[in-house]
């Protein structure tokens, strides 16, 4: 079985001809291959057009159309995805649509943003999704399955069971009752000295089932990863723990047997979930890059979230900090001391309702910035109202405008200022600024100009910069759970 592991870049547009190139495809196999990631919403399909070729977004108004309305040609493909797919014996490696100058292979580029999804998926308690789409679209993770196993083992090695062992004289722990219950002891100077201790210690099982089992798993789904040509790009070595296999624990019901006796006396969390993820790997019998419908998965389809977590880690986000620890240069003012110990989310205004008969009500919801940060900067508190905006906007002399936000993401960005003109006033507050935070594949941060609204700028409020900045430095802060120097944007 051939094995086709390709690069492609999120929301470019793609003929069924570079599908078919990409990955090796005749005519009936890249129209299953198109209509299996579809309907696992990581494909979309739009109108082949000149204005589609040159967009760099999958914008609100792009209308996808589905193959039974479109004739050879009429469609341009789009991944709506970042990460890695498997469907039978191709491998999808997604990279972000902010890498716009890599033609070949961006593996380093690709390798952070793995370990950035996963400390994201970490810190977000994700649950590990075992099952993609559902009903006649539902397929088993195996992905998702294996790297589970795999980094488990990495952080917390291999299942043991224990035993007990009393020995006589031993290098363990003295074990004071039993010693004076059965012990001799000679009595000098109304003192006992035993010639004897009996002293305890805990020792693994070498030969214990799960333990063996384990071994054999993690060997087989290493092996999976090394063929899927995935264990250098999640920095995994090839793992030979065992030269076991499978049968050699029985078959498949006495080892799913064996495995739910096992959980109803594992009363350890973590022992519990990794036994489930073992029932689960062995009950479903599904490998890797086998020839079926399957798909398996490890990565989002909602990337914009992902750097909105990034830039609020690395710009230290304070929206949920409550007013009391917020470290300014001065204390908190007397008109915000009842509301000490309430966020600084908390204190925007909510919309206000009321009825004929009835008394006025407070919306549930209101105006929610991605992040605030309030640095001392060069002797003085500066409020910054950032927005994270996962972007590939172009803003270049002699070029259209596009890529950009809409008229709602600028008009929410004067009005966040808006919402905490009180805060800011009553803490002599000088210095506010709004920017948007978008990503580049530069290596340092681009200056990229401004957006205004000429009406909302007459209220003295703040324009709104527009700084780019480079992915990989923040994806290293985000990783090293480090903050950036804010003075760097120049705002």
């Amino acid at each position: 079985m051939k094995i086709v592991s390709s690069y492609v870049r999120e929301q470019k547009r793609y003929t069924k001809n570079d599908l078919k190139s990409i990955f090796s495809f005749d005519e009936s196999g890249v129209e299953k291959f198109i209509k299996n990631l579809k309907a696992y919403g990581v494909l979309k399909s739009v109108k082949n057009s000149t204005d589609q070729l040159e967009m760099s977004d999958l914008m609100d108004e792009d209308i996808e159309i589905t193959e039974e309305t479109a004739e050879s040609g009429d469609c341009l493909y789009v991944f709506t995805y970042v990460g890695i797919i498997t469907c039978g014996s191709r491998v999808i490696k997604v990279f972000p649509k902010y890498l716009l100058s890599k033609r070949g292979a961006p593996l380093d580029e690709m390798k952070q943003v793995v370990k950035v999804l996963e400390r994201y998926s970490r810190f977000e308690e994700q649950i590990i999704n075992m099952f993609n789409g559902n009903g006649e679209n539902r397929s088993f993770n195996i992905l998702a399955v294996i790297l589970f196993l795999l980094n488990d083992y990495y952080e917390y090695g291999i299942y043991t069971n224990s035993e007990d062992i009393v020995e006589v004289n031993g290098e363990g722990e003295i074990l004071w009752g039993k010693t004076i219950d059965e012990s001799f002891a000679l009595i000098e100077d109304n003192r006992p000295y035993y010639m004897e201790l009996y002293t305890g210690k805990t020792v693994d099982d070498d030969m214990d089932y799960f333990k063996r089992l384990h071994e054999c798993v993690l060997t087989e789904c290493s092996h999976q990863l090394h063929e899927a040509q995935l264990d250098t790009l999640f920095d995994m070595d090839v793992l030979e723990l065992s030269d076991e296999s499978l049968q050699d624990f029985g078959d498949r019901d006495y080892i799913l047997e064996r495995i739910y006796k096992e959980l109803n006396v594992q009363f350890n969390t973590r022992r519990q979930i990794l036994l489930k993820t073992l029932y689960a790997y062995i009950s479903q019998d599904r490998r890797m890059l086998e020839e079926n419908d399957g798909i398996s998965m490890f990565g989002t389809t909602a990337y914009h979230v992902v750097w909105e977590k990034v830039c609020a880690a690395v710009f230290d986000n304070k929206l949920n900090t409550t007013l009391s620890q917020l470290k300014m240069s001065v204390h908190l003012a007397s008109e915000f001391k009842d509301r000490s110990s309430e966020t600084l989310i908390n204190i925007i205004e909510k919309p206000k309702w009321k009825g004929i008969d009835m008394d006025e009500v407070d919306a549930s919801d209101t105006l929610i910035p991605d992040l605030i940060s309030i640095p001392h900067i060069n002797g003085s508190d500066h409020f910054l109202i950032f927005d994270a905006k996962y972007y590939n906007i172009q803003l270049e002399k002699g070029k259209s405008l596009r890529g950009n936000p809409g008229v709602g993401d600028v008009t929410k960005q004067y009005l966040y200022q808006l919402a905490y003109k009180d805060f800011i006033k009553a803490h002599n507050i000088s210095e506010v600024k709004n920017c948007f935070l978008m990503p580049t594949e530069k290596d340092e941060i681009i200056k990229k100009g401004t957006a205004r609204m000429p009406m909302l700028e007459a209220f003295g409020l703040e324009n709104i910069q527009i700084r780019l900045i480079p992915a990989s430095m923040l994806y290293e802060r985000y990783l090293a759970k480090g903050k950036i120097d804010i003075s760097l944007l120049e705002l």
